[in-house]
């Protein structure tokens, strides 16, 4: 691979979009996969990847920037996906980079645009740090769990149960008290935190089931929490 037909691939990125042949490409799926073991390679593909992100190119190739940066990117290309978080073409993509990356910096980024976007974006990133089981994220997402819009909310609260730590478990059990506290998803939260607790916090897994296992609480709950009382048994004897 020459670095003449790397740089025509990349002129040839500035005009992609979709129905373009994607062999004008190609060079680059080549760098990125020699870059593999070479620093220098990998990190002028990453210059040259974020760079773009930042220019006025379709949204097509903004994505496919994204895919090559989810296999090469570092820390340096985090402001530039972070940029992309409050918009709606390309929050999406620039989503699926952070969420797979396991870097402060990307946990980072998405927490503080968790506590400023609102809508479908905020959603989003919500479910992205859940995915992430960033517990770093719990005090922003535990926020959401009273927003106005419904699906934030039950994005929030199935966060926390991925994320599945005692603090998780406390920002959901402090809804279940209070007026809306009965809604399934913060039930099916919950449910989660104990099941990540139990083999590592047996006692706290044991006490979500308990809270669970009253009369107010639908039958299949009921079973859940029954069930969960019974395993945590096992694993504390």
């Amino acid at each position: 691979m020459s670095a003449d037909a790397l740089n025509v691939a990349f002129d040839a990125l500035k005009q992609y979009d979709w129905g373009t042949d994607t062999a004008v490409l190609a060079p680059i799926e080549d760098a990125v996969a020699a870059a593999h073991g070479d620093e220098k390679l990998r990190a002028d593909l990453e210059a040259r990847l974020t760079a773009d992100l930042t220019s006025s190119i379709s949204r097509d190739a903004k994505d496919y920037c994204c895919r090559k940066l989810t296999v090469i990117g570092t820390a340096g290309c985090v402001p530039a996906l972070a940029a992309l978080l409050d918009k709606p073409d390309h929050a999406h993509m620039a989503r699926f980079v952070l969420e797979r990356m396991p870097l402060p910096e990307a946990g980072k980024a998405l927490r503080d645009a968790a506590g400023k976007l609102d809508g479908n974006l905020k959603l989003g990133v919500i479910n992205s740090l859940g995915a992430r089981r960033d517990g770093e994220a719990v005090e922003v997402i535990a926020a959401a769990l009273q927003n106005n819009d419904p699906a934030v909310a039950r994005a929030a609260a199935l966060a926390l149960g991925a994320i599945g730590t005692p603090q998780a478990a406390a920002a959901l059990k402090a809804m279940v008290v209070s007026a809306n506290g009965n809604k399934p998803y913060v039930i099916d939260g919950l449910l989660a935190c104990a099941e990540s607790l139990r083999g590592s916090k047996p006692a706290e897994a044991r006490a979500i089931y308990e809270s669970l296992a009253g009369d107010n609480q639908s039958r299949l709950v009921r079973l859940a929490a029954t069930r969960g009382m019974l395993v945590c048994a096992s694993v504390e004897s």
